[in-house]
Formats: C-alpha cells, structure tokens, sequence
C-alpha cells in the first residue's frame, strides 16, 4: 500500500527540505497558500518547481481573506523590516520583525487545511517545516505547538494522523546540512518577504537563509539584490 503525506510547503528553505526528507518514502501532496502575501507569485511558482522535481502532487489554496484581516507587512504596504547579520542574534530586533510579519492564526489555519485533505486522501502524515531558530520569535514554530497540535488531532480525528516536523530541533545550518544530505531542491526554494524575482537578502528571512551558507562555507545557490 502506497503510504500518503501532505505537506504544507510554502517554497521556502524550510519546508522544502522538510518535503524532500519524506519524498522518497511518501506518496507526497503538497498544498501551498496564497493569503495576499507579497511573495505569493515567487512562493507559489517555487513550490510548483519543487513539487515537479520531488515528482509530488500540488494544489494551491486561494485564502486571500486571510491577507484582507491581516495588519502583517507581509499582507500590507507596510515595509517588511530590513535586519543586518548582527541583528539575528538580538532577541529584542528580531521579536520586532516577528511582531511585524506575523499573520494571524496563519500555521493553526494551514495545518488544520492539511488535515482536511489528509483524511480525504488517507494520508497518514502532514509535513510541516518548523524549526527551533524560527520558534524563538514564533510560537507556532515550536515543538511544544508540535505535541499540542498532534493531541489535538489524537482527539479529533478518526484517522491515525500525525505532524512531521523534521526541522523542529534544528537552526538554520543544520537545515541546509539536513537538505544536502537528503538532495532537497534547495536551489528552487524562495525564502524572501519582499516577493521580488531575486532574494531581497536583507530581510529576517533572507538573513538567516544567506547566513546558513556562510556558515558552513558552501555555494549559496540563491540570488540576492544586496
């Protein structure tokens, strides 16, 4: 019996690697959201491209009402905050940026999505890229949300489903060793706030992505304007 997962894949460094460490195993689904973000455009055609390569199912889901409710300067014409290097390590800047970017209930909404389709599908696995580095400043990153998240679904499904979370005890480098040691299409992957064509490579995101390869001092396939 093929075994089915359904992964909530963003385009981003994070859930890509997250999607590749099952895609060998699992008969992959992945669903990518459009919520009225400025990067919706870039994210949806890197998860169209990486759901190619990992030979995977991929829907995306039109939930531009969420963008409309949201105050996120993902969703708005509020500038997405610019972070230097040294930044990523002050918890008082980076909980700012966070403060700036968060969408409302955005992980609790997509994941529960994830489930719908999983009993639909008989998917026994929900693929999430949440990781420690990201928990710091977002809670629906954390492992505790992980656990809650799959007692929740203990109670509330009649199918054996459960959230895999490959990442969720990993920092950014440990994510790109994770990615080349299971051939993750990185290079397809976009990380940016901004939804330019290129990486923006001043954004929370784009830092912590652009620091991960220079940290383990290996070709960053990504193109970055500054």
């Amino acid at each position: 019996m093929v075994k089915k997962a359904i992964a909530v894949l963003s385009g981003g460094l994070d859930s890509t690697v997250a999607t590749a460490k099952f895609s060998n195993e699992y008969e992959i689904h992945g669903l990518t959201f459009d919520y009225g973000q400025k990067a919706s455009t870039q994210e949806i055609k890197a998860s169209k491209e990486i759901c190619k390569k990992l030979n995977a199912k991929h829907t995306v889901m039109d939930l531009k009402w969420l963008g409309k409710i949201s105050k996120s300067s993902l969703t708005s014409e509020e500038n997405v905050p610019k972070l230097d290097e040294k930044d990523l390590d002050d918890l008082d800047k980076t909980k700012e940026s966070a403060e700036s970017v968060w969408v409302p209930g955005r992980n609790i909404l997509f994941t529960a999505i994830a489930i719908s389709f999983a009993e639909a599908e008989g998917a026994s696995k929900i693929i999430v890229g949440w990781d420690k580095e990201e928990a710091e400043t977002f809670p629906d990153n954390s492992e505790e949300f992980l656990e809650k998240y799959n007692e929740l679904i203990q109670i509330g499904s009649p199918d054996e489903i459960s959230i895999e979370a490959p990442a969720i005890d990993l920092d950014k480098v440990e994510i790109v060793e994770l990615g080349l040691k299971v051939n993750a299409p990185m290079d397809l992957s976009y990380s940016c706030y901004t939804g330019n064509e290129k990486h923006c490579g001043i954004c929370e995101s784009c830092m912590r992505r652009k620091r991960a390869f220079k940290k383990l001092n290996i070709t960053d396939p990504t193109e970055y304007e500054n």
